[in-house]
């Protein structure tokens, strides 16, 4: 797979040449305030330059291990109610998700995950973005928290 750095952030529909002569276009994933990665890859499997379609199910999560290939474990933590002794309690679930060439990230990042289909065992989510490449976005009723 070839990973390609770009001198600045493509837009979406762009078309960015590789060295071997491919031609790869950014796709729009169907999520406006998550920003193209500022790399360019040919892996099918990437959200931005591939063939794989994602879901709307959003999470922002941390980034534990990076240690497979194309792949690593995130935490996403979240705090759940419980009536009978009216407090809240914290809970955590360890997540495998799938990491595009194109995205570089390491433990400790705050990365966007969104669900897509399954794409082995233990894997049907992937990273489509870091923290810091999540823009304002204006509209009602949606909140990316």
């Amino acid at each position: 797979m070839t990973v390609v750095k770009l001198q600045s952030r493509p837009r979406i529909g762009d078309v960015v040449t590789l060295p071997q002569g491919k031609k790869i276009r950014v796709r729009n994933i169907g999520i406006p305030y998550v920003l193209p990665p500022a790399a360019a890859c040919d892996d099918p499997l990437c959200p931005w330059h591939g063939h794989l379609k994602v879901r709307l199910k959003l999470l922002e999560v941390t980034v534990e291990k990076v240690r497979m290939h194309k792949a690593a474990v995130v935490v996403h933590e979240w705090v759940q109610y419980i009536p009978k002794y009216n407090r809240y309690e914290r809970r955590r679930r360890r997540m495998r998700v799938r990491v595009p060439e194109c995205i570089e990230v390491k433990p400790g990042d705050k990365v966007i995950i969104a669900e897509t289909r399954p794409l082995s065992k233990t894997i049907a989510w992937v990273v489509i973005g870091r923290k810091e490449d999540v823009t304002e976005w204006k509209a009602k009723h949606e909140t990316l928290q």
